[in-house]
């Protein structure tokens, strides 16, 4: 039986699925020249054989979920509960154990992915808040900015988003829609979180949607992302193009509900769960409440495409956008949570599959960063993009084991609060700088601390008085960074020391 014949009778069982409706993509896109030849060839050893003898195009699926630690699975050390799915991502796949999130919060972490490129180059280095008021609120991803979908959209792939965008509020600016920056589709939601059962978002509007309809729609959050996830793997598997799907789970970021936990969040009110109030035993219990249904998920994707017959030809990434929230136990060794500049802030567990060309149970040390995602889609899809990105493909590193050459990764953090705070790693020296009672947005009375992460992983002892030219060298080479990241920086309305 070929290829399209299994195909063909694993939809007609997943038809009860439904496809993804009212999807009808915007022609106006943000223009990205993309070289002639740069549509994935037969040839590409990145390629997948059919039965048939004829070379397919990888598929990928990007699962980013929302501020789950780096002990968050147990794969990584969770000591609360197992996730037998995702562990089975590992054991087949390749745990990434140095991977770490560009941003320390939601939508900072989300441009970079998007972009390639550091955050801060399109304007977005804080969440956008939900509160009118606020000064990152009218901030959304801008139609100048360039996408991996755009540029795999260019290139013949169908690209989809299910789940979490946080790129800008719809009713700020219809540009900042992600069907304006290269997804072909998209079901979910504009804003930071929304109710898991109400589907009301935190700027107390009903946020869920079929592309660019609002859609009222019964369903857990985390059941209908994983739904609408399986439907358009399900769909494109019978398409002659590769597919691209981003899947950003809202999970487990809150609201704390678990499934058949009443609505906390209406148009009026928030009835928040508060951690506080509650012991060890009930946060874990609402942890793995929300934890599970996301690893089902996992599974789900993992199984449609090995019962669809194209696991084989199918890159996974899996991984989270920052470190884990104070809702829940934070059981690592990391210093520092979502928010934070230090480890705990954006070192994340992550997990690479392909079967038949990722060898299965190993790990990789490599220092990597969420910007490096779409260098690294595009590298295997054999796409080029005239963009020059800030991250760097990690094919070789993840398919034949080889290192990276050396780099500083940077992190430049922005609270809801305006303030700052920035890190630079060098192997394995980080250099972390503090603003106390700095004016909001300002980079005033700068503390730097210096730490060993080899000697000290858990940024325990600064030791910066002990090696004061590494610390004035690192930190000069930070505040470069950062000053080019401001030269052509994507012009935004708002921001703390904005007129607008």
């Amino acid at each position: 039986m070929d290829n399209r014949m299994t195909r063909t009778l694993a939809l007609l069982t997943g038809l009860l699925l439904g496809p993804l409706v009212g999807l009808n993509a915007d022609d106006n896109v943000s223009a990205t020249r993309v070289s002639p030849n740069s549509k994935p060839t037969i040839n590409s050893p990145e390629a997948s054989t059919s039965t048939t003898g004829e070379a397919t195009p990888l598929n990928f699926v990007i699962i980013m979920v929302d501020d789950m630690g780096y002990e968050g699975v147990s794969c990584f050390g969770n000591p609360y509960f197992r996730t037998p799915e995702i562990d089975r991502l590992a054991e087949e796949g390749m745990r990434l154990t140095d991977f770490h999130s560009s941003g320390t919060v939601c939508s900072p972490t989300r441009a970079g992915l998007l972009t390639g490129r550091y955050q801060q180059r399109a304007g977005i280095e804080a969440v956008i808040h939900p509160r009118a008021d606020h000064p990152e609120h009218r901030k959304g991803l801008q139609k100048s900015e360039t996408t991996f979908a755009e540029v795999l959209k260019k290139a013949g792939y169908a690209t989809g988003i299910v789940g979490k965008w946080h790129q800008g509020y719809p009713q700020n600016s219809q540009d900042y829609h992600p069907q304006n920056h290269g997804f072909d589709e998209f079901i979910g939601y504009h804003s930071g979180n929304i109710d898991f059962v109400s589907h009301v978002g935190d700027h107390y509007r009903h946020d869920w949607w079929h592309g660019r309809q609002e859609t009222s729609e019964d369903g857990y959050t985390t059941h209908l992302v994983n739904r609408y996830a399986d439907a358009f793997i399900r769909r494109q598997a019978m398409a002659d193009a590769p597919f691209c799907l981003y899947v950003a789970h809202e999970a487990i970021h809150n609201p704390v509900q678990v499934p058949g936990d009443p609505v906390r969040r209406t148009v009026e009110k928030w009835d928040r769960w508060k951690w506080q109030e509650h012991s060890a035993e009930e946060r874990i219990a609402k942890f793995k409440g929300m934890t599970m249904p996301l690893d089902e998920g996992v599974g789900q994707i993992r199984k449609t495409l090995v019962e669809l017959g194209i696991d084989r030809n199918t890159f996974v990434l899996f991984f989270s956008d920052n470190g884990p929230a104070a809702d829940w136990p934070d059981s690592d060794d990391y210093r520092g949570r979502k928010g934070s500049i230090y480890e705990g802030g954006h070192k994340v567990p992550a997990i690479v599959w392909w079967p038949g060309r990722i060898e299965a149970g190993t790990q990789s040390n490599e220092p990597l960063i969420s910007i490096d995602v779409m260098p690294t889609l595009l590298d295997l899809a054999e796409v080029t993009c005239e963009v020059k990105l800030d991250g760097v493909s990690f094919r070789d590193v993840v398919l034949r084991g080889k290192s990276l050459p050396k780099r500083a990764l940077y992190w430049a953090s922005l609270s809801n609060g305006g303030g700052r705070s920035e890190a630079i790693r060098q192997d394995e020296w980080k250099l972390v700088v503090l603003h106390p009672k700095a004016a909001p947005g300002t980079f005033e009375n700068a503390r730097t601390e210096l730490y060993n992460l080899a000697e000290d992983p858990g940024e325990t002892t600064s030791i910066a008085e002990r090696h004061p030219a590494r610390v004035a060298s690192m930190l000069k080479q930070l505040r470069s960074w950062y000053a080019d990241t401001q030269v052509t920086a994507t012009e935004q309305p708002g921001g703390w020391l904005s007129k607008q």
